[in-house]
């Protein structure tokens, strides 16, 4: 056990997250999205795993200890549903209010049509799957920095 820390991030997303720098790419994924063909691709080139979670309890997760790009307008981002892309549902309005809270303020994320996302996943660092079986519980995160202590 480790102090102060979310015990619902394993070895091998912890070792992830580490190893990503600025401007890299996190995608996390619901249950149906193509994630280990998807994976193969990636930097990592293996799927990583939060299988007992909801999106929004991954992504509150991993941004307990990952910054989003601040040099981006739209460092996070959720696959928009076919042909509705304004439309967000709840998983996705979930994930924004993980987004708010560890932010601090309203910060909308972006939205990609689903096969540019699958293109974009394919980009990425790493794939993790979660839990989430509702449908379009699909995210990408651009990871930040940290500035130094002044």
């Amino acid at each position: 056990m480790l102090r102060n820390f979310d015990n619902r991030l394993n070895a091998d997303v912890i070792r992830c997250l580490r190893a990503m720098g600025h401007g890299d790419d996190l995608v996390i994924s619901d249950t149906n999205f193509p994630a280990d063909s998807v994976a193969r691709h990636t930097v990592t080139g293996k799927l990583l795993r939060m299988d007992n979670l909801t999106a929004a309890e991954a992504i509150d997760a991993i941004l307990s200890v990952f910054p989003l790009d601040s040099f981006v307008e739209k460092p996070a981002s959720r696959m928009e549903i076919v042909g509705k892309p304004a439309e967000v549902p709840p998983v996705q309005a979930e994930v924004q209010a993980v987004i708010d809270k560890w932010e601090g303020r309203s910060w909308p994320m972006g939205s990609i049509e689903r096969f540019a996302f699958y293109d974009m996943a394919r980009k990425s660092y790493a794939v993790i799957v979660t839990g989430e079986t509702r449908f379009y519980g699909c995210f990408i995160l651009k990871k930040g920095v940290i500035p130094p202590e002044a």
